[in-house]
Parts: structure tokens; sequence; C-alpha cells
């Protein structure tokens, strides 16, 4: 089942982590028709992990952004209804494809990492700049801790890290350190977020309209 990873809950003992569970990926069963990637979307394809209690997972990505899915145009209308915003478009940036395998099962999840574009007011400068020092303050550490739960923090073919992308942008009062509100983004296409981000904001096309469901196809 596609779902915004946003909407993901962490057990109370465990602090999320990206905010993918464990617990989840070993009991959400596959659901709707298996894709089949185009091969000219972006993906980060991650090393494979053991888990202590048995078995193993691998975590992709795929990259967009494009546009929202219906299920995701309305996860996005009941979360900006919900703190009393109104939504202003929807921005479908990346689809997280986990899969599990272990002795006698296999299992996979699929979450849809998406930016409601709601209504919400900015920050002045000198808040924005504040939470950006907080973030890099503990970027390096947020890249190991994810490490250690995924395999690996991405690179790209020279090696050089993926950047670290807010979901809520800094600007609109997105978090600045929580795991939730971070996905590991290519330095190339997260240059070009700030541009969609701004159309998206502006309720312009094409984040007011919405996409289908396999955007790198089925």
């Amino acid at each position: 089942m596609l779902r915004s990873m946003n909407a993901v809950n962490a057990a109370p003992s465990r602090r999320p982590g990206f905010p993918l569970l464990f617990a989840l990926v070993l009991t959400a069963c596959a659901e709707g028709p298996m894709t089949r990637p185009d091969a000219s979307v972006r993906k980060w394809v991650g090393p494979v992990v053991t888990l202590p209690s048995g078995g193993q997972f691998r975590t992709v990505i795929f990259y967009g952004p494009w546009q929202c899915s219906s299920q995701l145009v309305e996860y996005c209308r009941s979360k900006c209804s919900g703190s009393g915003h109104a939504l202003q478009g929807c921005m479908w940036l990346a689809d997280v494809k986990m899969d599990f395998q272990g002795a006698v099962m296999r299992a996979g999840s699929r979450y849809g990492m998406t930016h409601c574009c709601c209504n919400y007011a900015t920050l002045a400068p000198a808040q924005t700049n504040a939470a950006r020092g907080q973030w890099n303050s503990m970027r390096s550490e947020f890249r190991s801790q994810w490490a250690n739960r995924f395999g690996a923090w991405p690179t790209d073919a020279t090696g050089t890290p993926y950047e670290g992308h807010h979901v809520r942008d800094l600007w609109h009062g997105g978090n600045p350190t929580d795991w939730d509100n971070i996905i590991p983004f290519p330095q190339d296409l997260h240059q070009q977020l700030p541009g969609a981000y701004k159309q998206c904001y502006a309720n312009n096309p094409p984040w007011t309209s919405t996409g289908v469901d396999y955007p790198y196809g089925e």
C-alpha cells in the first residue's frame, strides 16, 4: 500500500528512523501490481542489511519529484486542513521501497515521501538561519545513525554524499532535526527542488494536478 512516510508513527520505545520501522517491514505485505521501474528514473539501491532477529532487508529509493497520486493528494489535503491550513500543491519527492526476506516469509512495503504545500507562514531570515545551523551541527551524526540503520548513507558515483533534504522546508517551519522530515537526496536533484517548492507554494502547475500511482513505471 502506498502511504506517506510522514504518516507512519514510531513505537514509543524506539526513536523513528527515516521513519521506516523494522516492525512495519516485517508485517507489511506487498500490495498492488509489481513495479518495473523506468531505467531513466534516478534510484539508490542500499546494501543488504541483516536483522538481529533473523532475515534481511534492502532499501531502494526512487527519486522524483512527481505529481502526487490521488491518494497522496488526499493525505496532504487532510494534513493541511488538520492544522488549519489550505493545500496549495502536492509534491511526491521520492518513493521508498523496503523488501524483507526471512527463512519462512518475504514481505515488502512502499512509501511515498510527500511534501504537502500548505499555506504555512514563513520564518524570518534569522529564524531560518538558526534552524539551518541546528541541521549543520548534527548533519554528520545524522548520516552516521542513518547508515547504522539502513546499511549506508547514499553517495554518488564519485563518492560524494547525498545531501539531506528537509521535506517541509526550513523557511516554512520544517523541523531541522526530525528524522521524519529528512531524506537523502542526490545533490543535482536537490538543487532543483527550491524552484519546484516555490511553484508548489504559489499554487502553480504542475503541482496542482493529480499524477499516476506508479510514476516510474509498472
